[in-house]
């Protein structure tokens, strides 16, 4: 009875250990999206603060960030202190699958719970701190530099105190002659202990624990572990008599077996002194009183077994009913003894996993609702979409349909949020979002979901192209009619783009790209308009060898063209230099962007050539200029890390281009990006300053979006700050938003270095800007980058 007890006890505890594991795991994944959500896309802009409040808001115990270095995996900010630092090179499989989330590639350790994009560990011992027992997840899709890793910790050790077979094995011991119960660990018991040492800790893992269950006070290890490994081998009970701990004592052990898990033994030690003096008093009865007391003990016998086996057969099947999922279920015996006290607590139990399971199936609903759907307007979001387009695909390539993918962004929505705010912009998305929905009322053909932001996606089944555009531009004309909010009349337009499966491509992620190019193309032609996909819409299509050779015949033949963009003093309103900014039209791609063309001018070790054209033709340009103005100009140029790789040969080549366009150093200027700061070799350093020496000025350019240190700039040859264009055209026109150009403005002031801002478009931005003494700027609200021919036009009729 004790056995059947314990080993039901102990496998129904580890059956709902592994439910309840994998119930927590997906919540650390529902978790990890949250947290993904709320924080930036590089770890070095988070805070171990952030993820202390963070933890707390998502209901986890603690959040982790794992960071690739050049040999390790590690823990590079956490909301517990232990986990910072912490190196993962040793942990086996656990170390194979964090590579493998790295890679983007479904886990494969066969080990824990695998879901798209995540992987969650078994439940296992900290080792970072041993006193706790943790269950972790990790998630990562490629939009950070680092795994998300929120875990919690000791959850599943209280779910089996509470409802383990703790109080069982308590329970039996009190009862007389019974004097331990324990479950033991076959694979262990007996053995070495396996201890684990990594960062620092010791501790033995959860697997490899001799005991599971029950205490081990009669100890007789040598000869226990023995008689276990022999029930186990032979399937049958083993037992042996002795005198351990002042008593003597019989021990037996049990083995038991199940379908899906590793075997255990449940060990018994019975006080054999108590058995004895039963057998002898009961033998004198016998002699005196044998047939009066065998008939005595019969009765009895018959009665208190009825008394005890009746209530404990109703008990296991009860308990049979709640372990097949019948939660709830009451039991009814009326005892004072132990078996009612097990009966309470299985009454307790089954209450427990009644409201357990009910809660669990009402926040189920609440998560993948809110899992499917846009919080804001209600629609299907982007994961169903994504997860929809490849069912709907798959489909649609078995029965030979068309699948038509619309994507819609507004135009101009943006100048709505920054002139009537956020709350507002959120209302027109709701009043959009009904729009679409009521040109598109058939669910079974039509998908409408949020990407997020302004961005739309429908997802037609089985249109054509003609009635697929036909209803794109009905859904179009009708989001330009006016959006009525607060007494205001709001008018806004919608981009739409088209792509066909399969006319267009085969391929889910093409698909949905060809989409938005479209999309981007009806805004370049103005918006409010529908336009479906075509190849030349698509730059891959480029074949980039015939790129490549075209760029080097640019390069050698210098058709490439260097254009120029003011820089203005507004205190003094003059011109006061210009910035040398490369472009290039070929004949057969037309505009080619720098997007493009740098990156293959510096795969292909171009650049070196094209940074000598544009010193070489704008030094040369602005010397010309010069010659002819009264307050001479400077030019800036833009200077790569590659020309930084042979800083000597660079600065020797500075000297000669000088030299050759007859141009004096003091009005050149070069601008560096603040990646190129964080080599702060001494050699760059000498160069910087042999630079300054010779009266070039330097100039940090897009200023606040690298990783720029105090020291940096105090102890670098620098002269001037270069705000980024991103933080001057987030101000609003009451000043809002401008607390980071503020901030550069007053340390370039502190340090005692120029500051210019560049991309103003806008008025305010400009009277903002010299309100903090912010005096030299450029962008589009003086003028786009220009011609010779059209700069020096500029130069005569600037005022």
């Amino acid at each position: 009875m004790i056995v059947k007890e314990v080993s039901y006890q102990v496998k129904n505890t580890k059956n709902s250990s592994l439910y309840v594991e994998d119930i927590l795991g997906r919540d650390l994944r529902t978790a990890s999206l949250a947290i993904k959500h709320n924080l930036p896309a590089r770890y070095q802009d988070i805070t171990n603060d952030q993820l202390k409040r963070l933890a707390k808001e998502t209901g986890v115990s603690h959040i982790t960030l794992l960071a690739k270095t050049r040999d390790d995996i590690l823990g590079v900010r956490s909301s517990d202190p232990y986990e910072i630092g912490m190196g993962t090179k040793g942990w086996g499989y656990w170390y194979d699958a964090y590579n493998q989330l790295f890679a983007l590639q479904p886990v494969s350790v066969e080990k824990g719970l695998t879901l798209p994009n995540y992987w969650t560990g078994p439940i296992e011992v900290a080792s970072s701190n041993p006193n706790h027992i943790d269950k972790w997840g990790y998630y990562y899709d490629g939009s950070t530099n680092y795994i998300i890793n929120p875990y919690f910790r000791d959850k599943i050790t209280d779910y089996e105190k509470r409802f383990g077979p703790w109080k069982i094995i308590k329970d039996f011991t009190r009862e007389e002659g019974i004097l331990e119960l324990t479950v033991f660990n076959p694979n262990n018991f007996g053995k070495k202990e396996e201890v684990v040492r990594l960062n620092g800790n010791k501790y033995v893992r959860i697997s490899a624990q001799p005991i599971w269950y029950g205490k081990y006070q009669y100890q007789n290890i040598a000869t226990d572990a023995a008689m276990i490994k022999k029930a186990v081998k032979t399937k049958q009970n083993q037992s042996y008599r002795g005198d351990l701990n002042g008593k003597m004592i019989m021990k037996t052990f049990v083995p038991v077996f199940s379908k899906n898990d590793q075997p255990f033994v449940i060990g018994l030690v019975y006080n054999y002194g108590i058995i004895q003096e039963e057998l002898r008093h009961e033998l004198v009865v016998h002699i005196l009183l044998s047939i009066a007391i065998m008939i005595i003990v019969l009765i009895i016998s018959f009665i208190f077994s009825r008394s005890i086996t009746q209530p404990i057969g109703y008990i296991v099947e009860q308990v049979n009913e709640i372990a097949q999922g019948n939660f709830g279920k009451t039991l009814k015996l009326k005892r004072k003894d132990e078996l009612g006290l097990l009966t309470e607590n299985v009454n307790a139990m089954s209450n427990h996993l009644l409201s357990y399971v009910e809660d669990l199936n009402q926040s189920k609903k609440l998560i993948e609702y809110q899992a499917y759907h846009d919080p804001l307007t209600g629609l299907l979001n982007r994961r169903y979409f994504q997860e929809k387009l490849k069912q709907i695909i798959n489909h649609a390539n078995n029965t030979g349909e068309t699948v038509s993918v619309l994507f819609i962004d507004l135009d101009r929505f943006k100048q709505v949020n920054d002139s009537f705010g956020h709350n507002k912009g959120d209302e027109i998305l709701k009043i959009v979002a009904g729009r679409i929905k009521d040109c598109f009322p058939d669910d079974d053909h039509a998908i409408i979901t949020r990407q997020g932001g302004d961005e739309f996606i429908i997802l037609i089944k089985n249109w054509t192209l003609t009635e697929t555009k036909s209803a794109a531009e009905r859904m179009v004309n009708n989001l330009k009619r006016p959006y009525s909010i607060n007494d205001n009349e709001i008018y806004l337009s919608a981009s739409c783009g088209i792509s066909i499966y399969p006319e267009h491509t085969n391929n889910i992620d093409t698909l949905i790209i060809y989409s938005d190019l479209a999309m981007y193309s009806a805004k370049k032609e103005g918006g409010n308009r529908v336009t479906v996909y075509y190849d030349k819409l698509n730059p891959s299509n480029i074949e980039r060898p015939r790129l490549e050779a075209h760029l080097r015949n640019a390069i050698e033949n210098e058709t490439i063209e260097v254009c120029y963009q003011p820089k203005v003093n507004v205190e003094l309103g003059t011109i006061f230099g210009a910035e040398a900014l490369v472009r290039w039209t070929d004949e057969e791609f037309g505009v080619v962007t720098p997007e493009v063309f740098i990156p293959i001018a510096e795969d292909t070790g171009l650049i070196q050539q094209l940074w000598d054209l544009v010193m070489r033709r704008s030094c040369k340009q602005v010397s010309k200029w010069n010659t002819n103005l009264t307050q001479p100009l400077s030019i800036s140029v833009n200077f790569s890390a590659r020309q930084f790789q042979e800083p000597s040969t660079m600065l020797q080549r500075v000297k000669d281009i000088l030299a050759e366009s007859n141009l004096a150093p003091e009005h050149l200027e070069i601008e560096i990006t603040e990646s190129i700061l964080l080599t702060n070799s001494s050699e760059i350093v000498h160069t910087l300053k042999s630079l300054q020496d010779l009266g070039v000025a330097v100039s940090i350019d897009d200023f606040g979006t690298g990783y720029s240190s105090l020291s940096y700039l105090k102890d670098l040859p620098i002269n001037t700050l270069k705000i980024d264009q991103s933080f001057i055209q987030n101000i609003d026109q009451d000043f809002g938003n401008s607390q980071i150009p503020e901030a550069i403005i007053n340390l370039a002031r502190s340090l005692h270095l120029d500051v210019i801002a560049e991309g103003v478009e806008e008025e305010y931005q400009k009277e903002f800007l010299r309100s903090k003494n912010c005096v030299q700027m450029q962008g589009y609200l003086f003028s786009k980058p220009l011609s010779k021919d059209d700069f020096e036009q500029f130069l005569k009729n600037f005022h």
